[in-house]
């Protein structure tokens, strides 16, 4: 099966300072993948590379099997910040992603507001909302543009732990009925292992591949899961390849 998303050999610099060295991933469709790596190791600068802000100084970006180099809307993402306009409901910010497409499905739209559990706030602003409210916003949004791969950087990072598993169990329940396909990027070993079917972990600057991991766990995935041996043998696995 050929993947939906390919980097091929990508290479990028700033200021002669090379951040990513030779890059290759491939992710196949559906699939949900999170990248592990330090701070500043340039996880973002990849996003920004899939997402065609910046082109690369070497290799190509495949989506579907055509180039994407700099090729801006080919992807959907979430940045760490939901990013809602502040003079635009739950409703319109919802059906952005669509509408910078030329397309709109209200009923959808309200629909999933309403799975997320946010159905009394459809024509409430930003500004009415908890993190956490935003956050499932912007995740919707996200989901319903209509580009195949989504990638989220650190979505979840400014919650609290509580909120942030709950967080986590509801992208869950919500990617298991879609199934996009998702690039995760995280510096939560727990996050990475919880909700991912492969951990790809890169080195620190210039950033590189040093190890990937296929994950056992079956879906859907419960709270549970986290107080396993199995679990905690995995979370000691990732630790030690990141501190490689």
């Amino acid at each position: 099966m050929s993947p939906i998303l390919s980097l091929n050999s990508i290479t990028k610099s700033f200021a002669s300072k090379k951040i990513i060295d030779h890059l290759s991933l491939d992710i196949q469709a559906g699939e949900f993948v999170s990248i592990l790596g330090p701070s500043g190791s340039g996880k973002s600068t990849l996003f920004h590379l899939i997402g065609g802000i910046y082109n690369p100084d070497e290799g190509e970006i495949l989506l579907d099997g055509s180039q994407i180099n700099g090729q801006r809307g080919s992807i959907s993402y979430m940045p760490q910040s939901p990013s809602l306009l502040p003079w635009r409901t739950v409703l319109q910010n919802v059906l952005l992603g669509q509408e910078l497409q030329g397309k709109k499905d209200v009923e959808t739209a309200r629909k999933m507001i309403e799975k997320a559990g946010l159905a009394g706030y459809t024509n409430a602003y930003p500004s009415q909302l908890s993190g956490g409210m935003k956050q499932r916003v912007s995740f919707i949004r996200a989901l319903l543009s209509p580009q195949p791969v989504i990638c989220l950087d650190e979505p979840f990072s400014a919650l609290d732990e509580l909120t942030r598993l709950d967080m986590q169990k509801w992208l869950l329940s919500i990617w298991d009925e879609h199934k996009k396909t998702i690039l995760f990027v995280t510096h939560n070993i727990d996050e990475a292992l919880f909700m991912s079917d492969r951990i790809v972990i890169i080195s620190a600057n210039p950033a590189s591949i040093t190890e990937e991991f296929i994950l056992p766990f079956s879906r859907p995935r419960h709270k549970e899961l986290l107080l396993t041996d199995e679990f905690l043998a995995w979370k000691r696995k990732i630790f030690f390849a990141l501190r490689k």
